[in-house]
């Protein structure tokens, strides 16, 4: 139980640390964070990377800074 929520954790530490420099990268990082989640959390994968596709985009273009 306690380990989904740290492979979980780490997968979206990961997604925000590493942001990509072009939108196709950020896109993609994104999706796999989010695909990831969404098989350790038992969601639908592809739902789940459409999100984290959108979230690292909207992310990456709110806090550029951030993305680095």
């Amino acid at each position: 139980m306690y380990r989904k929520f740290w492979v979980l954790g780490f997968v979206a530490l990961g997604a925000l640390a590493a942001c990509g420099d072009t939108k196709l990268e950020q896109g993609l990082i994104g999706a796999g964070a989010g695909a990831g989640v969404g098989l350790v959390t038992g969601a639908d994968p592809v739902a789940a990377a459409a999100i984290g596709a959108g979230g690292n985009l909207l992310y990456c273009d709110r806090y550029p800074s951030r993305c680095n």
